[in-house]
């Protein structure tokens, strides 16, 4: 499967995996997942790599509905400045594909952000590591297995 699946099954964590056909053309990764599953956009969060000032890469986890508010994350990494991180280093770092970058099972264990309004809902979605993947599992379960913190790091 991918990385993201087997953390979670070694783990024995409580998840569910679904996937659809991706259509390359699409403008938005998230919000085709939420369209082609048939979710509330609130409950499907996409991965989004971003860095500080120093270079350190963060992980901000925000629902694919809105955006980040790069600001706020960067008040919640405790750093003066955060602004998306280069594709190319995203990829590098996490193993993953642009598009399909997952917060599990990244090659580099970083600190992870994932927006509060994730503990609304019972299960969320995030993509399981592949263009067409997602993994459905609690706010709480996906926080463990990243070792994240919460905080309003998303813009409606």
């Amino acid at each position: 499967m991918t990385p993201a699946i087997d953390l979670l099954k070694k783990a024995k964590a409580d998840y569910a995996v679904h996937s659809y056909s991706h259509d390359p053309k699409t403008p938005s990764y998230g919000l085709e997942a939420a369209e082609k599953l048939g979710l509330e956009p609130a409950r499907v969060f996409k991965t989004l790599l971003a860095a500080s000032e120093k270079g350190e890469l963060l992980v901000a986890v925000v629902p694919v509905a809105g955006s980040l508010d790069l600001k706020a994350l960067a008040h919640a990494a405790g750093v003066k400045k955060a602004d998306m991180a280069d594709p190319q280093a995203a990829q590098r770092s996490t193993g993953y594909l642009v598009g399909g970058i997952s917060p599990l099972g990244q090659k580099k264990r970083l600190r992870t952000f994932i927006d509060e309004s994730a503990r609304q809902h019972p299960t969320i979605h995030v993509s399981a590591g592949r263009r067409g993947l997602e993994v459905e599992l609690s706010a709480d379960t996906l926080a463990r297995h990243t070792q994240a913190s919460f905080a309003p790091i998303g813009r409606a």
